[in-house]
């Protein structure tokens, strides 16, 4: 498909893409005033880097996070797609035991990602497995949050050694920042274990450092009980419903920062949650390409099923 092109000289436009109609509102609203970013500019972003953001969320139900105001303005969470929409958003049905079946919206297209960038999404946060078993990922991660006095520089060492660890296990991690405070660390898996399990194993391992690294790192969930100074190893985002920000999602941060993959050279050498931004990001995709496909090739995952025991007979 060629470039798609927002207009910058109109609020309100009407795109035909790929045969389908997708209508765009209020593009020269400011989403960061302060640096001159409109909602039609944030929505040109995600048509450019469509070619490699599209792969990592295709076919994977999304938890809407809405911004109608731009970055520094409210939001609210939303799950279902909303009525009316066009026919041609897919959904993906989850049952949710009391509270029922939920469709989500499935942006598996360049129209379903505008339609949804439309709506007020800043970053995207896609289900952990696709559609067709929304109960068994394929891939695990590990959330690195600096918490209260802790430096980005602790973060990186905290990278390092879970990313060791992983390793040491013949994993393949990958590394990315996560646009916000710290760094993602994923690791593509066979698909078979359930998500309760893969949770299990994210937290053992979590545990496991931390009391290996007490001055570094904790896996104290609850915030009361969580040593100052120190960074959370949070597996608890691998449980059932939970989201991250994906892969070149742009965060509402004050300088547009983007959750971006970089190399394990890159963390030893210093990286930071700045150096990646709306108005970068680009440029280093086209250059370096996407540094993230192991997560969606098929050989080279990690069998989680040699790590988890038996169910008792």
């Amino acid at each position: 498909m060629p470039r798609v092109t927002i207009p910058r000289d109109v609020d309100n436009a009407t795109l035909s893409l790929a045969g389908r109609e997708v209508r765009l509102t209020n593009l020269r609203k400011p989403f960061w005033p302060h640096l001159g970013i409109t909602k039609g500019d944030l929505i040109q972003y995600y048509a450019d880097v469509a070619p490699v953001l599209l792969p990592h969320i295709r076919d994977r139900a999304m938890v809407m996070k809405r911004y109608p105001n731009g970055a520094a303005g409210p939001f609210f969470f939303m799950k279902r797609a909303p009525v009316p929409r066009p026919p041609w958003i897919r959904t993906c049905a989850i049952d949710h035991g009391s509270k029922g079946v939920i469709d989500f919206p499935v942006i598996d297209d360049v129209p379903s990602l505008l339609w949804v960038i439309n709506l007020g999404c800043i970053d995207l946060n896609q289900w952990y497995a696709t559609c067709d078993d929304v109960d068994r990922p394929d891939y695990l991660h590990f959330d690195l949050d600096p918490g209260e006095g802790a430096a980005f520089a602790q973060v990186r060492e905290a990278a390092m050694i879970v990313g060791g660890a992983l390793e040491s296990l013949r994993a393949k991690p990958l590394v990315k920042t996560s646009g916000s405070k710290g760094l993602h660390v994923y690791v593509p898996i066979v698909r078979g274990p359930v998500q309760k399990q893969v949770w299990t194993f994210a937290k053992a391992l979590a545990v496991e450092l931390a009391s290996r690294h007490p001055a570094l790192m904790t896996s104290e969930y609850r915030v009361a009980r969580r040593p100052k100074g120190r960074v959370l190893v949070d597996y608890n985002q691998n449980a059932w419903g939970r989201t991250l920000a994906s892969i070149y999602s742009v965060r509402p941060t004050p300088r547009a920062t983007v959750s971006t993959p970089v190399t394990w050279r890159e963390v030893t050498g210093g990286v930071t949650i700045e150096e990646f931004r709306l108005e970068n990001v680009r440029a280093r995709i086209a250059k370096a390409g996407d540094l993230w496909k192991p997560l969606l090739a098929a050989r080279g995952r990690t069998n989680l099923d040699t790590f988890l025991k038996p169910d008792p007979v």
